[in-house]
């Protein structure tokens, strides 16, 4: 019995694993029949965003989810170049109304020394609704349901989700009011107080304002508390927002301020209900991982749906959703391109978008390769460039590219990476004297002629290089000077044979001992020069290679340079505290000026002062005179002059070792429609479509199952079964042997 009952379980078994090389293998990552589902597929790498709080958030990498969650008031046309700034939110894109000291209008062409004041009256979209979400439900007496919660009611509920009742309501120009208010507040990161501070009316005194209301509310509370009492900005009014009428947002800025629309087109100021802080802000919300920072709460096409920490982030169609119409006017390729083709239809076309982890590159170009990922990641502007690197390095990697379809569109990348030096350090940093101011200067200088972008990013690394800088400003915006003739960075180069050649390593040695360091050696101790690099990303093998370089480069100067890596969250807590030397950063524009690229070195703005995104901490009153001046001017000769004198100053300074600016591209596969490479237009996903057929069938050629492995293991199985029954009829034959032999004994 125990021999048949085995065999009946071997048959049971060969004949599932019969099924299952019928069947073939299914190595897709994602569940099954997926590929088949209105979706795109696309990755993040290291971690979770941090704040997707759009008061708060400001990097990249969380730009992939509160672009396409929130709605500001502008955004810019998809397909137009130059950018044209577009209404979202707002039902019109507003020219501000300029009024002199006395409050009496003043024509648009008025002199910026005249006008004290600058109005904007944005009227808002009607009809437009949030996203359903909790903080909105009401009960039959119009009272809400979910706004005075215990922590017990609460319970162990973890996404908005698990609440029974949803809730929305329309969008009114106090939402916008409130949006403004909160950057004053205290309890989170805004890194925009700064700039904005300075010209919306009141902001400053407001934030002290609130800062003393908020000491009132925590009182007698314990300072660590998690779950703090909710701050009501409707309480308070402040003179620079207000709304006349309920779609018609009012903002008043001090004098003029020519860069107030292009912040309007970003989730700084994208409104934000004052029921979804009410809601975040009771017993064991924080806790139970509920906060805008985790769940936003938007008027945009998409939603947040899951959200699995370090793992993977589903957003999904807002069912409030107006939808909008597809554009149909672009640049002359465009057509020709196929951007044109969904002219007219509504958007958004995906319906859902599945963000996994993937924290090494290896990996995630393999998995674009065998179509498992749509685009690798969405915010990403050099995969494009990485890609083609490589079917450049190999014939057989660029006839597998242009088999399978492969789009990598590429476009001038308004960018910039560099290498910057935190002002506050007292090695590397201003210095507490004049002599010593010069000396640490005089580092830098040298610091920034030995690191050979030229070699690194423009030969060696490939793959994610470009052009080196000679100043902040990348080529593409008015006031640049880059590429133009003998303009370039005396600091680093001279010009030679009609164009900037590197200074040697021996002036960069010279400077070196004039600022206290012979040989990488301190002067006075003996001791050796040890500088620390405060690197934003893991180690992970693409980056450690670079590291290296960087580590060398430092080396010709005798300096060592140790390597503190971190992923991004910590390195960001890290310069909060003003506890970084020299790091790595980059910058991707806001918006179309060079403003938005010098302002990333001015003083008000320092990152761990007022939490800003000068994360050099460079603060020099003659720059930042210049750059308020900046921004009253119109583009054109006072302008250009101005901008010149600032990178002067900055080259000679040089907070930064100015990097380069990198080339652009982005990566699709066949089946991802509408691709169109920009640095600014960020709320792209719901531009594309996908054809989910086209890539199901794809899939399936690109990743034909190996069947031979589970024929052999069946095989393999079949002959352990026959070589069992041998052993198992031997044995029965020897026990009967045994026995006859046994009886004849007896």
């Amino acid at each position: 019995m125990r021999w048949s009952s085995w065999v009946r379980r071997l048959g049971l078994g060969l004949a599932a694993l019969s099924a299952l090389v019928a069947a073939g293998c299914d190595n897709s990552p994602y569940p099954a029949g997926a590929e088949r589902s209105n979706t795109l597929f696309y990755s993040f790498d290291e971690r979770s965003p941090r704040y997707l709080d759009p008061t708060a958030s400001y990097a990249n990498p969380e730009s992939a989810y509160t672009f396409q969650i929130y709605e500001p008031p502008y955004g810019y046309h998809y397909l137009k170049r130059p950018y044209e700034l577009t209404p979202k939110s707002a039902a019109a894109v507003v020219k501000p109304k300029y009024l002199d000291k006395d409050g009496k209008p003043l024509p648009d062409d008025a002199p910026a020394e005249q006008i004290a004041e600058s109005v904007y009256d944005v009227p808002i979209r009607q009809g437009v609704r949030f996203q359903p979400h909790p903080a909105f439900a009401k009960d039959e007496q119009g009272r809400h349901r979910y706004l005075a919660l215990t922590r017990e009611q609460l319970g162990n509920r973890r996404s908005p989700f698990d609440f029974e009742h949803q809730g929305t309501r329309e969008l009114v120009a106090e939402d916008f009011v409130y949006a403004l208010k909160r950057h004053g507040t205290t309890r989170i990161e805004t890194p925009l107080f700064g700039v904005f501070s300075e010209y919306v009316i009141g902001l400053k005194e407001y934030a002290e304002l609130v800062k003393r209301e908020d000491a009132k509310l925590l009182k007698g509370l314990p300072e660590d508390i998690r779950d703090k009492p909710f701050l009501d900005f409707r309480q308070w009014p402040l003179a620079g927002t207000s709304a006349p009428d309920k779609y018609t947002w009012r903002i008043r800025l001090k004098g003029k301020y020519q860069q107030w629309s292009y912040w309007m087109a970003l989730p700084f100021l994208a409104p934000i209900p004052w029921e979804a802080d009410a809601f975040y802000a009771q017993p064991g919300m924080s806790e139970n991982g509920l906060s805008l920072n985790q769940w936003p709460v938007g008027t945009g096409p998409y939603m947040m749906a899951e959200f699995v920490r370090d793992r993977r982030h589903v957003m999904k169609r807002n069912p409030n959703f107006r939808g909008e119409p597809y554009p149909c006017e672009g640049q002359p390729e465009d057509k020709a391109a196929g951007l044109l083709a969904d002219c007219g239809k509504t958007m958004p076309f995906i319906d859902t978008l599945y963000v996994t982890i993937e924290k090494e590159e290896t990996p995630r170009k393999e998995k674009f390769r065998q179509g498992f990922l749509d685009v690798p990641e969405i915010e990403r502007p050099e995969w494009g460039v990485k890609f083609r690197s490589d079917a450049d390095d190999s014939d057989d990697v660029k006839r597998l590219f242009d088999e399978r379809g492969f789009q990598f569109p590429l476009m001038t990348d308004i960018s910039n990476w560099y290498l910057g030096f935190n002002m506050l350090d007292p090695v590397i940093g201003k210095g507490d004297t004049p002599e010593q101011a010069e000396k640490n200067r005089k580092l830098r200088q040298a610091l920034s002629i030995a690191i050979d972008w030229e070699e690194g990013y423009g030969r060696i690394f490939k793959h994610k290089g470009g052009v080196a800088a000679h100043s902040p400003l990348p080529p593409g915006l008015f006031g640049s000077r880059e590429g133009q003739g003998e303009f370039h960075n005396p600091v680093t180069h001279v010009w030679k044979d009609g164009k900037p050649v590197r200074r040697p390593i021996e002036d960069a040695k010279k400077l070196l001992a004039e600022a206290g360091y012979p040989d990488g050696r301190d002067a006075k101790t003996g001791k050796p020069l040890v500088l620390n690099y405060d690197f934003q990303r893991a180690l992970t093998p693409e980056f450690k290679s670079e590291n290296d370089w960087m580590v060398k480069q430092f080396a010709k100067l005798g300096i060592q340079l140790e390597i503190r890596a971190t992923d991004f969250n910590q390195y960001q807590d890290k310069t909060l505290k003003g506890k970084h030397q020299i790091f790595w950063g980059g910058w991707l524009a806001d918006y179309p000026d060079a403003e938005n690229f010098l302002f990333l070195l001015y003083g008000p703005i320092g990152r761990s002062k007022n939490q800003g995104d000068n994360y050099a901490n460079y603060d020099n009153p003659e720059y930042d005179a210049m750059y308020r001046r900046l921004q009253t001017l119109d583009d054109g000769p006072e302008k250009q002059a101005l901008m010149d004198k600032m990178v002067a100053v900055v080259q000679r300074d040089s907070p930064w070792a100015f990097g380069y600016f990198p080339w652009g591209g982005l990566a699709f596969q066949q089946w991802v429609h509408n691709g169109k490479p920009s640095i600014l237009i960020r709320d792209m996903a719901k531009y594309y479509r996908v054809d989910a057929e086209l890539r199901a069938k794809k899939l399936a050629e690109w990743n034909q199952p190996i069947r031979w492995p589970l024929a052999l293991l069946a095989a393999a199985l079949l002959a352990l079964a026959w070589v069992a029954r041998r052993s198992f009829r031997a044995r029965e034959t020897a026990t009967a042997r045994g026995t006859a032999a046994a009886g004849t004994a007896d």
